[in-house]
């Protein structure tokens, strides 16, 4: 699953990334959003570009490339 799929004010968690760039990887990884992390989608804009999260007491705003990379599951 990807972040794209959630909408605001539902919760995950990072379960890995999807193959592809590095950068992007290691810029997510750096920003907190690390496998077994819970996040919270505080915002979506009205095209679904940019997504605004909470994770670790901080918001991070992803473009949907970014969000893209992130495998997720869905927290009850």
């Amino acid at each position: 699953m990807h972040l794209t799929m959630l909408k605001a004010a539902e919760r995950g968690i990072v379960r890995g990334f999807a193959p592809g760039d590095a950068h992007y990887r290691r810029r997510l990884m750096a920003m907190g959003l690390t496998p077994g992390t819970a996040f919270t989608v505080t915002r979506l804009a009205p095209l679904g570009d940019p997504i605004q999260i909470e994770v670790r007491n901080s918001a991070l705003t992803l473009r949907k490339d970014e969000a893209m990379m992130l495998r997720i599951d869905r927290l009850a």
